[in-house]
């Protein structure tokens, strides 16, 4: 029987995974977030745990499982430190898989993987622990997604393409075959990737220009 569910954070990212989950009719019961929820979220009659802290106290790691609820910007790492901090205190964190998300039967999906709505992903490919699949981003067949990645929205990367650890690919981006990116990479928004990059390597699209007034 699958275990009561916690999620920590009560942002934009989080009230899209509490919706994913009590549409499949997990047993998510209590959200961590020091504000209110607002009432039109689908958070909102959950039990309230103010901090990290009271989390600890109330459940231990053999009751309930965590869901990440932090989304992920480049520069802020703290989606990755909270999911490691919870781990090394024995919890294990639940994937959350949309069922609108487009999935080969030939995956490897580590801990705490969420795939939103509209994405698809092929065969063969791998995504890290604690990784996000954003909504519409295409996954293609022998990807090897890193630990604690985000590939947003309507990214697309082609096939056998290698992200390391903490790798942030931004909305629109697309990657060519083959391409490897190094650890806290960050590729810009609308980016078209036809080369690797190494780690902690910042990549933009050119800026643009006005052709015509």
């Amino acid at each position: 029987m699958a275990k009561p569910l916690v999620m920590l954070g009560a942002g934009g990212h989080a009230a899209v995974l509490a919706e994913i989950l009590l549409e499949q009719k997990q047993p998510l019961i209590a959200v961590v977030a020091p504000d209110s929820i607002p009432a039109n979220s689908p958070l909102a009659g959950l039990k309230p745990i103010a901090s990290d802290e009271q989390l600890l106290s109330t459940y231990s790691p053999e009751e309930v499982e965590l869901v990440n609820g932090l989304g992920s910007i480049p520069g802020n790492n703290l989606r990755w430190k909270l999911f490691e901090f919870f781990s090394a205190k024995g919890y294990r964190f639940a994937s959350v898989i949309s069922p609108k998300a487009n999935l080969s039967n030939y995956l490897e999906l580590a801990e705490g993987v969420q795939i939103m709505m509209g994405a698809q992903v092929q065969t063969n490919a791998s995504i890290g622990k604690n990784s996000i699949i954003n909504t519409g981003a295409v996954v293609e067949h022998d990807c090897k997604i890193g630990a604690h990645n985000h590939i947003a929205p309507g990214v697309t990367l082609s096939g056998g393409v290698i992200t390391g650890n903490q790798v942030h690919i931004g909305t629109g981006a697309s990657v060519i075959q083959n391409i490897q990116i190094g650890e806290q990479a960050v590729i810009g928004a609308g980016t078209t990737l036809v080369r690797n990059v190494p780690a902690k390597q910042t990549i933009i699209p050119a800026a643009s220009r006005v052709l015509k007034n």
